[in-house]
């Protein structure tokens, strides 16, 4: 715990000091803090409909809504315990991953119907290639498949490992970063088949972010161990640059309006890394935000990003010797939205 402490520190104070060093246009807007309890996890916007989600576990497990021009409350819908919500535009279905996994009206936040699936649900991504959702698990099936429009289970997909996150490029192409496998599985939309697994072993480990530029085919794959963001070729995993980020990552987002990757880390710092050219990439500023805001949402209208954080209790020691520490506590009616933008 000693040890874990003082890297955590030293990763701060580098933190700290690259973004006093690279300056930029990017700053924390608004923090508005709704309080509450319970842990959290994902965060989604839903751009077209103008809604926040995000879930809160523990003893009263719920996933919030929010109005996303002005962060004011519109409701919850209570459930089970969830990691958070995903939503289909077109058919306005939402699914919250929490087993089962519930399926619910985004306009009236009413529940639908229930869908019993396996594994621990955790991650969550909608592709509008062929209105599916991916409910992602670090148990097997490590992926279960849903039709957004009737809630019906497709199939399920043995990607290999813990995925993490997930991107699309809109023509049928799946790609799944793997946490504890240091890969990204290629999966085909259509017949649900694993095509390929990109290697980033010796370049980027514990992989807990993906985003992807979809007209020049690129991956961005943020990466804990060490703290690095693999940047590579989405048509053949080849590797094109990696680049530092900050430390705890849990989520990348891409602008294609400004070609920029956007990485959140749990020790307070967002990364922002411009795309020149499908070539040439660099850390264009580090944003202090807030410690604990992992992960982060991207609202293409207004080109705002949004995080959840809280205030946490010290961590818990680890396991076993050498093992990574617990997460620290919530403390109760300390959550808070985050909005870095221009």
């Amino acid at each position: 715990m000693r040890r874990f402490r003082l890297g955590f520190a030293v990763a701060i104070a580098m933190s700290a000091l690259i973004g006093f060093a690279q300056e930029g246009p990017y700053k924390l807007l608004k923090t508005v803090k709704v309080g509450g309890i319970g842990g959290y996890d994902y965060v989604q916007a839903d751009v077209a409909g103008r809604r926040l989600y995000f879930a809160r576990s523990g003893a009263m497990p719920r996933v919030n809504v929010y109005n996303l021009d002005t962060l004011e409350p519109i409701g919850e819908i209570p459930t089970t315990n969830a990691h958070g919500a995903v939503i289909d535009p077109k058919t306005n279905h939402g699914f919250i991953t929490s087993k089962p996994v519930l399926m619910f009206d985004a306009k009236t936040l009413m529940p639908i119907k229930k869908i019993d699936v396996q594994g621990n649900p955790d991650g969550h991504f909608f592709d509008s290639f062929n209105g599916r959702v991916y409910i992602l698990s670090h148990e097997v099936p490590y992926v279960t498949v849903i039709d957004a429009k009737e809630g019906s289970i497709v199939g399920t997909i043995d990607v290999g490992g813990m995925p993490e996150q997930a991107a699309s490029d809109g023509k049928g192409h799946i790609y799944i970063d793997i946490e504890d496998k240091d890969n990204i599985a290629v999966v085909d939309a259509k017949t649900l088949a694993v095509t390929a697994h990109y290697d980033l072993s010796g370049k980027g480990g514990t992989c807990a972010g993906l985003a992807m530029d979809v007209k020049n085919h690129i991956l961005f794959s943020a990466c804990r161990n060490p703290a690095t963001m693999v940047i590579l070729n989405a048509e053949d995993g080849k590797i094109v640059t990696t680049l530092p980020i900050g430390n705890l990552c849990d989520g990348v987002v891409f602008n294609p309006k400004t070609m920029e990757a956007f990485s959140s880390q749990g020790d307070g710092t967002l990364t922002v890394i411009k795309e020149n050219s499908p070539t040439s990439f660099v850390v264009e500023q580090t944003v202090q935000t807030k410690q604990g805001a992992r992960t982060s949402t991207l609202d293409t209208k207004t080109n705002q990003i949004i995080l959840i954080t809280a205030e946490l209790t010290p961590p818990t020691p680890p396991k076993e010797p050498g093992g990574r520490p617990g997460r620290g506590q919530v403390i109760p009616d300390s959550f808070s939205i985050l909005v870095v933008g221009k």
